[in-house]
C-alpha cells in the first residue's frame, strides 16, 4: 500500500510528508521508503499559531481560522509529496495534525487536540485521509503519547540489550524497547521547545531557533540556572508520562530566570541546551539503554548532540538513518505505518508505553474522491518491522 504520512510536531514551523510502500511479510511489516518533502508554514499562519498556543488565549474564530489554514498547508503538502515521491499512486494520507493544546493534570491526560481539519486534505488529493489519530488512546486512558511508541518497538525489536530510540522535537521523548521485556514509553522534557523560546525571546522574534547551535557555542553553562531548571517536578514523575508546551513555554522560562536577568543570552541558550541533553541522558540512563537512535530536528543541533554524548558516556548514540529513517523524517514515516495499521483494523498503541487499559485502533477515516474501500483486514499484527531499500 502506498501511503503518505504527514506531520507537524511541536515546534511548529513546518509540515513533513514521507512516503512509503507498505505490506506484510508474515509477521514483518515491510516498508519501503519513497522520499520526503517539507514546506515551512507560511508567516502568517505560524505567527497566528505561537499567538493561540498555551499560555495565550484565544477564540473560537480563531482556532476556526487556524484549524483551515493547518488543514489546507497540510493538504497543499499532501499534493505535492502525492504528485512528486508517489507518481500520483498515493492510496492513503495519514495526518497528525498540529497539536494546539494536550490537556494533562494529575498525572493523567484528559484531552488532546489536533488542528488541521482532514476534509481540506481529502478535497485536495482525492485520497482517504485517516486522521486524529492520538484522541483514542486518550479515551482508553493512555496518554496519547509518545504515539510512536508502537513503530519504535516494532522497528527496534531483536536488537541485542536495551535499544532506546529517542525523539528530539520541541518535546523529547524515548521508547524502550528490551529484547524480551515489557517496552516503556514517555516524554522526558523540553528539546527544542525552551531553546527556541530563549532565542525568540532575546532576539525579539528575529531568529526562531538556535541554528547550527551557534548560539549556545558562544555561550557557557551556568550551574546554578541548571539546578534550578532541573528541580522542575516533571522529571521525577513516573513514566507512562507527557509533557508540552502547556508547561515548557515563555513565561515558564521567564519564571525560571528571576535573579539571572544579567547572564547573557549566549549562557541561557547554553544552559537550556544542557538541560536537554542530562534530562535525556538522565532518563536513557534509568532505562539501562545499551543504546540510543536519535530523529528529530534537535539532530541538526551540534552542541545538543555533543552535550548530550558527554551526558551518555559509553551508551552508544546513533542516528535514525543509520537504520533507514531520516532523523527529520522519522516521525512523518511512523504516521504512515499507524495509518496503515489503522486502515487493516490493527491496534497502533502499546499499553505499557502510553498508560492505557488496552491498545486500540488509532483514528478517524475521511473518505476520499472515489469514496472509502478498505482493504482486508488482517487478523494477526505484525511483530516487527523491517526498513527495506527501494
Amino acid at each position: 500500500m502506498r501511503i503518505v504520512g504527514l506531520m507537524s510536531g511541536t515546534s511548529y514551523d513546518a509540515v513533513d510528508a514521507a512516503a512509503a510502500d507498505l505490506w506484510l511479510e508474515g509477521g514483518t511489516l515491510v516498508l519501503t521508503p519513497l522520499g520526503t518533502v517539507s514546506a515551512p508554514y507560511p508567516g502568517e499562519l505560524r505567527e497566528a499559531l505561537a499567538g493561540a498556543l498555551p499560555p495565550a488565549t484565544t477564540s473560537m474564530r480563531e482556532v476556526c481560522r487556524l484549524d483551515t489554514g493547518v488543514g489546507r498547508a497540510f493538504a497543499r503538502l499532501a499534493v505535492r509529496a502525492d504528485e512528486e515521491l508517489c507518481g500520483g499512486r498515493a492510496e492513503l494520507v495519514v495526518s497528525h495534525g498540529q497539536t494546539v493544546y494536550h490537556w494533562s493534570e494529575g498525572g493523567a491526560v484528559h484531552g488532546t487536540l489536533q488542528l488541521g481539519e482532514p476534509a481540506w486534505i481529502a478535497e485536495a488529493t482525492g485520497r482517504p485521509v485517516v486522521s486524529g489519530l492520538r484522541t483514542r488512546d486518550v479515551a482508553a486512558g493512555g496518554q496519547g503519547a509518545p504515539l510512536v511508541s508502537m513503530v519504535d518497538v516494532l522497528w527496534l525489536r531483536g536488537r541485542p540489550g536495551v535499544p532506546v530510540a529517542l525523539n528530539l522535537g520541541g518535546i523529547a521523548n524515548i521508547t524502550v524497547a528490551p529484547d524480551g521485556a515489557p517496552p516503556a514509553a514517555f516524554d522526558t522534557g523540553p528539546a527544542n521547545a525552551l531553546i527556541d523560546a530563549a532565542v525568540r525571546h532575546f532576539t525579539g522574534g528575529r531568529y526562531g531557533f538556535d541554528e547550527g547551535g551557534a548560539l549556545a557555542a558562544r555561550g557557557r553553562v551556568d550551574g546554578e540556572l541548571l539546578r534550578r531548571l532541573l528541580a522542575d517536578p516533571y522529571y521525577a514523575l513516573d513514566p507512562p508520562k507527557t509533557t508540552g508546551k502547556e508547561l515548557f513555554h515563555l513565561p515558564y522560562l521567564r519564571d525560571a530566570l528571576a535573579g539571572f536577568e544579567a547572564l547573557p543570552p549566549e549562557d541561557v541558550v547554553a544552559t537550556l541546551t544542557r538541560l536537554t541533553a542530562r534530562t535525556v541522558a538522565d532518563a536513557v540512563r534509568r532505562a539501562g539503554a545499551t543504546e540510543v537512535v536519535a530523529s528529530g530536528g534537535g539532530t541538526r543541533n551540534p552542541v545538543l548532540m555533543a552535550g548530550l554524548r558527554a551526558e551518555l558516556g559509553g551508551v552508544p548514540l546513533r542516528d535514525s538513518g543509520e537504520f533507514g529513517l531520516p532523523p527529520g523524517a522519522k516521525e512523518a514515516y511512523a504516521f504512515a505505518v499507524l495509518g496503515f495499521l489503522t486502515v487493516h483494523g490493527l491496534a497502533g498503541t502499546v499499553p505499557a508505553c502510553t498508560g492505557a487499559r488496552h491498545a486500540s485502533v488509532l483514528g478517524s477515516l475521511t473518505p476520499g474522491r472515489n469514496g472509502l474501500r478498505l482493504p482486508e483486514p488482517v487478523a494477526e499484527p505484525p511483530v516487527r518491522l523491517r526498513v527495506q531499500a527501494s
